[in-house]
């Protein structure tokens, strides 16, 4: 090839590109998205974990709500009340207190306590128990399976499995919720940080039926209810149940449990 059809290639190809590259540029400023530079503020104050745990899609989502006073500025579980308090400030308002929250599973019925009705060997997740006999091998249907689903999905290493039972470090749980959406048997909550005492089973057989599948099941005697000074705690389907909002952590129904169902941590 001639020199000169080199140049005129090179020639062709700038052209191009400088086209394209006049086009990007117009087609960028005329279709620019203007971002709230709070939204850009807040975003850069969130944690960014995006574990969902605000029940926005991740912490751009979250932000976005802040902006646009859609959500509370501490909202975000994982931050917590210092990242609550330096969003507040980004949006010229105050923060409202906001009780601690962590996850807790309400399951003592672990290889001792909790009897087994057959050896299973398969797939270790929670969520495949509902595809075997009786939801799982162990006697009682409602107690955990221990099987590490909430384990595997937990950003922070918060909950691990002790024993055959899944158990939440409270100093290492920030409240984001993966667990409890992914439990199949629905027996981890939020509850607050600051609570001691606590229905560590999720049991709703009657009495002989939980007695029977677990040692430490509540068989919703109501011998707690009767017990508690403050009416802070009460029996619904064979279960009980503690409003926290009424709780002083007395211990009396810890005390006076039977099967050993409430305990204080």
């Amino acid at each position: 090839m001639s020199i000169q059809g080199i140049l005129i290639a090179a020639l062709i190809v700038g052209a191009i590109g400088l086209f394209i590259g006049l086009f990007l540029g117009i087609a960028g400023i005329k279709f620019k998205v203007e971002v709230d530079p709070k939204e850009e503020a807040v975003l850069a104050t969130l944690p960014g974990n995006n574990c969902g745990g605000c029940g926005f899609a991740g912490c751009s989502g979250l932000a976005a709500a802040i902006a646009k006073g859609e959500a509370a500025v501490n909202a975000c579980p994982v931050g917590g009340e210092e990242v609550g308090d330096k969003i507040a400030e980004i949006m010229g308002v105050t923060a409202e207190s906001a009780e601690p929250m962590v996850a807790y599973v309400h399951c003592q019925g672990d290889c001792e306590k909790a009897k087994v009705d057959y050896d299973y060997v398969g797939a270790e997740d929670c969520r495949m128990m509902s595809f075997v006999p009786n939801g799982g091998p162990k006697a009682c249907n409602s107690g955990c399976l221990g099987y590490g689903t909430c384990v595997k999905v937990c950003p922070f290493d918060a909950i691990h499995i002790v024993n055959g039972v899944a158990v939440v470090d409270k100093s290492a749980c920030k409240a984001c919720g993966k667990c409890v959406a992914i439990c199949p048997k629905g027996i981890i909550s939020m509850v607050p940080k600051k609570a001691t005492t606590m229905v560590a089973c999720s049991s709703t057989d009657k009495g002989p039926v939980a007695m029977k599948a677990c040692s430490v099941a509540c068989i919703g005697c109501g011998i707690c209810v009767k017990n508690c000074a403050a009416g802070a705690i009460k029996v619904e389907n064979f279960h009980a149940v503690i409003d926290y909002e009424k709780c002083t952590s007395c211990g009396a129904c810890v005390e006076k449990c039977p099967k050993k169902a409430i305990i204080s941590q």
